[in-house]
């Protein structure tokens, strides 16, 4: 992961001058305000990241194939099914909720930064913004309307 340091306080006129600098193996990426938040967003922020790694498939392969080695050893006996069976379901069960949790975050954190550019920007339409919020009759009537629009420019 790059971070971008600036060489100034205010940081850099032109984008340009930002220099990129590797991040530190072990540091947090994380924003100061991390400590903030809820024990539990935080938890699950940590498994998604672990789980996100290169070296979490490796080990859950080294694992799926110490699985198979030790039921090879043993025969398959019918708990060994069932031990599997309920593992996976769970593990399922849990990384879904780590999914959700974590992407409906990312997902109104960019809205958010996307409202505040259009808030800034001059010529851009006031109306978009918080629109993820609106009826699906309006987004149905902006749709057609930009359709139109393309209609029309080509």
């Amino acid at each position: 992961m790059e971070s971008y340091v600036s060489t100034s306080d205010d940081g850099p006129a032109d984008p340009r001058e930002r220099r990129r600098l590797p991040t530190i193996s072990g540091a947090s990426s994380h924003a100061p305000s991390w400590k903030d938040r809820h024990w539990t967003s935080r938890s699950l922020h940590r498994v998604s990241d672990g789980s996100s790694h290169a070296v979490a498939g490796v080990i859950a392969a080294a694992v799926i194939v110490a699985w198979v080695l030790v039921g090879l050893f043993y025969n398959f006996p019918t708990w060994w099914a069932t031990a599997l069976y309920a593992t996976t379901a769970s593990i399922t069960m849990v990384m879904t909720f780590v999914i959700q949790h974590t992407q409906a975050r990312q997902t109104a954190a960019t809205q958010r930064k996307l409202d505040e550019l259009i808030r800034t920007s001059a010529t851009a339409n006031d109306s978009l913004i918080a629109l993820e919020e609106a009826p699906d009759q309006h987004l149905q009537a902006l749709n057609e309307l930009t359709l139109a629009d393309r209609q029309w420019t080509v």
